[in-house]
């Protein structure tokens, strides 16, 4: 997707990621279609490139700790309700793609290759391809306004 910085590469690679990487997305596609959440292009071609890989890094990062990562959208099977209420709230279509920090939070990505941390809360780690760099890097994520918080999510 785009040019890495040599310590992004080795991450990545260190992950399983090689050039021209494709996974087959039909199993998400049509686990999540049958509670509703339709995978769009993004997703689909994110997951084509990034799905399944366990991203393993820690310690500190640019201005937040690296936490590790999994992209596997099967983790947050069970929160359709979570995706969907952001999704509403925020007027972008987000599609699990898995976890954070070992499940302490999920992750998404909307129709414009923007890349979520999602919780009772979101916050946004940018546009692909400075999404990865920002998680792989240690940039703490913008939050969203509270405000937006979708109504039932006082969990």
């Amino acid at each position: 997707m785009s040019e890495w910085s040599p310590e992004v590469l080795e991450v990545l690679e260190a992950s399983g990621w090689t050039a021209g990487r494709r996974v087959d997305t039909a199993h998400w596609q049509s686990m999540f279609e049958a509670v509703g959440i339709v995978m769009h292009d993004a997703a689909e071609k994110f997951l084509q490139e990034f799905g399944g890989l366990s991203v393993s890094i820690g310690g500190p990062g640019l201005n937040c700790v690296r936490e590790p990562f999994e992209l596997d959208p099967e983790l947050a099977c069970g929160e359709d309700d979570r995706f969907s209420e952001w999704s509403a709230s925020l007027g972008k279509d987000l599609f699990p793609l898995g976890e954070l920090d070992h499940g302490r939070f999920f992750l998404g990505i909307d129709e414009g290759s923007e890349i979520y941390l999602v919780e009772t809360w979101v916050a946004s780690f940018g546009r692909m391809p400075h999404a990865l760099d920002n998680l792989i890097l240690g940039v703490m994520p913008r939050r969203i306004e509270d405000e937006l918080r979708p109504s039932d999510q006082a969990r």
